[in-house]
């Protein structure tokens, strides 16, 4: 057991170097996605033990759907490592990457308005009414 403990640690840290190398390197845009991420599941979270989740009837905590969210932000992940190895091939400087982490930086965002506004945080009717006809498309 003390040789796994002494193993352990190292090879965490390999395979957090090489995910990162292969998100495109630790920079402020990967940050924001990771950080909005968190909010993202800690605010939906919040609404399904508050009885206000949009995704389960009665609006509770169903780990089915805590699984399903964490295996949407695990593919967002990879499609972050797919457009860093287009970038590469293609030699685009990170446009496509960027691209991509600012699509979803933006979509968790309004996820974090939308959950907000289940908790009952007050915002203006306009941006509810938009979030509401984005929601239907």
């Amino acid at each position: 057991m003390k040789n796994v403990l002494k193993i352990l640690p190292p090879f965490a840290a390999s395979v957090t170097a090489w995910l990162v190398a292969r998100l495109g390197g630790w920079d402020a845009a990967l940050q924001m996605m990771f950080l909005m991420m968190g909010i993202d599941l800690f605010t939906g979270v919040l609404c399904a033990l508050m009885g206000k989740s949009k995704a389960t009837e009665g609006g509770r905590f169903l780990s089915r759907e805590m699984f399903q969210g964490l295996s949407r932000k695990m593919m967002m992940l990879a499609l972050v490592v797919l457009a860093t190895a287009l970038d590469t091939l293609l030699t685009l400087d990170g446009v496509s990457r960027a691209a991509v982490i600012g699509f979803y930086c933006a979509n968790e965002g309004l996820s974090i308005v939308e959950n907000a506004a289940l908790l009952g945080v007050p915002f203006p009717q306009a941006l509810l009414d938009t979030l509401e006809k984005m929601q239907k498309k």
